[in-house]
């Protein structure tokens, strides 16, 4: 998702608006959830030139695609992200506070989105995504859905009890 920045040279102030379809690339998303490799990613951006660089700043719409953490139901929704990343220009001293390796470089006169794009969407995702707040999710015993069955649940005996239960049916065995 290189961009041609030419046009704005290092003239500060000189803008331009993008506003396009591009595909999703691949890993744009965590385990459970993410925007499937190939869809439709909506960008809405503006591209500033200004003194250190070129500034990005706009929205990103995307489709994102997963399952419940809880029940493992498919999940599917739109989600609007907003944007801004400074590019710098080639031989702008950046201050010391600043890491040179995690700045953004304006390199042979492009600038690559998928970097950002992949941070500002990945940031926004849920850890836990879930179908509903109040999903039950599935038995830790069986695997049964609870949302099917409400009254669902297993007589859980105490191991350091087990023996007891058992000479209890040695005696009933033997009346």
């Amino acid at each position: 998702m290189a961009l041609v920045v030419k046009d704005l040279g290092r003239s500060p102030g000189t803008m331009r608006t993008l506003n396009e379809h591009v595909p999703a690339p691949s890993d744009l998303g965590v385990a459970l959830i993410g925007v499937k490799e190939g869809s439709d990613i909506e960008l809405d951006l503006r591209l500033e030139a200004v003194h250190e660089g070129i500034l990005v700043s706009g929205t990103v719409d995307v489709e994102v695609t997963g399952e419940c953490g809880r029940c493992l139901d498919p999940l599917a929704y739109d989600l609007e992200v907003n944007v801004q990343e400074l590019f710098f220009y080639e031989g702008v001293e950046l201050s010391g506070e600043e890491d040179d390796e995690e700045q953004r470089r304006v390199e042979y006169d492009l600038i690559d989105l998928e970097p950002v794009l992949r941070d500002a969407v990945v940031t926004m995702l849920p850890f836990q995504p879930v179908c509903r707040e109040d999903c039950q999710g599935l038995c830790s015993e069986c695997g049964a859905r609870l949302e099917d069955e409400p009254g669902h649940h297993h007589e859980v005996i105490d191991p350091r009890w087990a023996a007891l239960a058992d000479l209890a049916k040695t005696d009933r065995q033997t009346d």
